[in-house]
């Protein structure tokens, strides 16, 4: 069978570039690996076929020799250049090397690092980020504070000052991997990429690790850090400290520290965002005359309130600006206050004669009691007709 014009192979005209050759090759082994044409028997002889071509074109002297004889110039006696500086041979030989090169853009994101120079490295990994979860009362969500707290975590070892080795020397070049942290292997026509047996994918290695910290440039120790609780923070509200989390590995940057913030429920107020709600028990007669009450504020003040003559319980009155103020600024929110009113207990003889004559005066003093039973009154009527 007669072989293909190589750029016909490869879907581009004579005289392409060779950035045109890489990108067509590219595209032809992405359309052609044999894994995604498992229905089609003939897709492993083009795709050799297509690295075929991309290895006689993408060199520039093969190139040119193809160019001038065509598929002579890779043939018995015909002066192509052969790999290595030699002539001819140009096929299957290199197939393996004409993948390679472009093995990094079709399988880098599956091989971690893109497969390029060093992409493999790891030489000074980054910390890893850290959670506290810091509880805070009402009083100081509203005041905001600073507040000392201590967190467990990996610092830097300052034995070897965070480089792992024993007195601070420096880490090695890895000999297996050259420094690359990982290492190719040949598989048929497949160049397979596999993290550094030796050095874990570092790049490089310690002789003489520190006994510290057993080479690994940190070691675990409990820091009192000081943290600024803005005001007006709720239950949820987080606070990143750049470079405050664990120690990176021989010496990598340290990752970040997150504290989410939990406000406790508190005795007298519920929040509502910026709002304060606060229940305050009044007794009957206050609430049928009416009078003032004075009620606590979050400020560790005092408000007095006048309660209206007749009021029932459930009844809410607003305390302007007396409530939370909104994180990052934003204004101050409301306090409301929500009447109770409180059935008296434990009566003497005297007020429970007291109260059956104020029951026998005020029949027409609980409109919604009469409105109630008349209404009871309709439904039982109705029911029996």
């Amino acid at each position: 069978m007669a072989k293909r014009d190589y750029y016909e192979v490869l879907g581009l005209s004579k005289g392409a570039s060779a950035e045109e050759i890489k990108k067509a090759y590219r595209k032809k082994a992405k359309e052609l690996h044999p894994d995604r044409n498992s229905d089609n028997p003939d897709s492993e002889r083009q795709f050799k076929e297509a690295g075929e071509a991309y290895d006689a074109l993408k060199d520039p002297d093969k190139k040119a020799a193809y160019d001038r004889f065509g598929h002579a110039a890779f043939e018995g006696g015909m002066g192509g250049p052969r790999p290595g500086g030699g002539m001819g041979g140009g096929g299957q030989g290199d197939f393996a090397s004409a993948f390679s090169d472009v093995f990094d853009d079709l399988f880098g994101d599956f091989m971690g690092g893109g497969g390029r120079p060093g992409g493999g490295r790891q030489r000074a990994s980054r910390g890893s980020d850290l959670r506290y979860n810091l509880r805070v009362t009402l009083e100081e969500a509203y005041s905001g504070l600073q507040k000392t707290i201590k967190v467990p975590t990996a610092v830097g070892c300052d034995a070897c000052n965070g480089s792992g080795a024993e007195g601070g020397g420096e880490p090695t070049t890895c000999p297996t991997c050259s420094g690359m942290g990982k290492v190719r292997a040949q598989q048929g026509f497949f160049t397979v990429e596999r993290t550094c047996p030796t050095c874990g994918g570092l790049g490089q290695i310690i002789k003489n690790p520190c006994k510290s910290c057993q080479g690994q440039g940190r070691t675990q120790k409990e820091r009192a850090l000081s943290v600024n609780i803005p005001v007006g923070v709720e239950t949820g509200t987080r606070i990143r400290l750049a470079g405050e989390g664990e120690a990176g590995m021989r010496g990598g940057p340290s990752g970040d520290l997150y504290i989410f913030i939990d406000v406790a429920k508190h005795d007298l107020f519920e929040r509502e965002e910026t709002n304060l709600f606060c229940r305050v028990p009044v007794s009957v007669i206050k609430a049928a005359l009416g009078g003032d009450i004075e009620v606590p504020t979050i400020d560790g003040g005092r408000s007095r309130v006048k309660i209206p003559a007749g009021s029932q319980s459930g009844r809410q009155m607003r305390l302007r600006s007396k409530g939370m103020p909104a994180l990052r600024g934003g204004g101050t929110g409301d306090m409301f206050i929500e009447l109770a009113v409180e059935t008296p207990v434990n009566l003497t003889s005297k007020q429970k004669e007291l109260l059956r004559e104020f029951e026998a005066l005020s029949e027409d003093n609980n409109p919604e009691s009469k409105t109630f039973f008349s209404s009871v009154k309709n439904f039982w009527d109705a029911m029996k007709s």
